[in-house]
């Protein structure tokens, strides 16, 4: 049986990206819902004071502007670590008399680290993730970017089945993850598998004192053993390779995490001040003639840590 207004559609925004409640956010957040169905614009309140978001108006310091219908998005800026923040979108049209429709306050906590990639920011429409973590296949033109032909490795990034192009169910953090397929013997390509992403923010890997790079990882036993690694470039071009010290990383079947001290990457001249991209790889980085394995990996959670007691 169909109960009553469920098939309504929503007059409230709604479906609030930080997820309402969700922890370990990055800092450098953007802000995203989906309309009300009568919303001509959006009012949008926000700070870190629940009360003060909740009885907020136009006249209120957490006002921070209205949105036009077809731009459901805020960019607070740079927030504080280890913070929760509150927010509230109203739906707007002055056509209408029962217009403003009063959002629900909705709230976000920042992680105690910088974000490089939590991976719960890609979707099927405008963020896909293989335009971030360009892999073997490469991509079609779009929007203003041109197509891609793909970096040459035995690599393919996310999931076409799934409603976000990422991992939804094997997931170390909140809802998603990366999957990355690999295939070190395919014809036509060299002989390892690498995703590589462009870095937005944070370039500067000395900010807040952070000490070391972390990411979580998770194989199954079916892998090949190839070797893992870590790849960081710098805007000069300087380039470092760390590799895991377990050859068997790619068959471990639970997630597991990966740290490495920032240093590592410094000590072979990579100037931390200015990172440019990161990689992920399976294979020997460089390699074109020796055949190897194949098989299918999740990444999650690549943070910057201040040095932690226990990891």
């Amino acid at each position: 049986m169909i109960r009553p207004g469920q098939l309504q559609l929503p007059l409230r925004a709604n479906r609030p990206k930080p997820a309402s409640g969700q922890i370990d956010v990055t800092h450098t957040a953007v802000l995203t819902w989906s309309p009300g169905y009568k919303a001509a614009r959006h009012d949008v309140y926000f700070g870190a004071d629940a009360e003060a978001v909740a009885n907020a108006d136009t006249s209120s310091p957490e006002y921070v502007g209205n949105k036009d219908l077809g731009d459901e998005s805020y960019e607070p800026g740079e927030l504080q670590w280890n913070t929760t923040y509150y927010w509230r979108v109203d739906e707007v049209n002055d056509l209408d008399s029962d217009s403003p429709w009063i959002g629900r306050i909705w709230s976000f906590t920042t992680g105690d680290f910088l974000v490089v990639d939590d991976f719960e920011g890609y979707d099927a429409r405008n963020s896909q993730i293989w335009w971030a973590w360009k892999d073997g296949l490469g991509y079609a033109a779009h929007d203003d970017e041109p197509a891609y032909p793909g970096n040459g490795t035995g690599s393919a990034v996310g999931d076409e089945a799934t409603s976000s192009f990422t991992e939804e169910v094997i997931v170390h953090g909140s809802s998603q993850s990366m999957p990355l397929f690999c295939d070190n013997d395919k014809q036509g390509f060299a002989k390892y598998s690498e995703a590589e992403l462009t870095l937005i923010a944070p370039r500067d890997w000395t900010a807040s004192s952070v000490e070391e790079l972390s990411l979580w990882f998770r194989g199954d036993t079916a892998n090949a053993a190839e070797p893992m690694y870590v790849a960081v470039t710098d805007m000069s071009g300087a380039s470092v390779v760390e590799y895991h010290d377990n050859p068997n990383a790619p068959q471990a079947s639970t997630w597991q995490e990966w740290v490495i001290p920032l240093q590592t990457f410094a000590d072979q001249g990579i100037d931390l001040t200015n990172v440019d991209r990161v990689a992920i790889g399976l294979g020997t980085r460089g390699n074109a003639t020796v055949p190897g394995g194949a098989g299918k990996m999740y990444f999650d959670d690549i943070r910057l840590y201040r040095p932690r007691t226990d990891p």
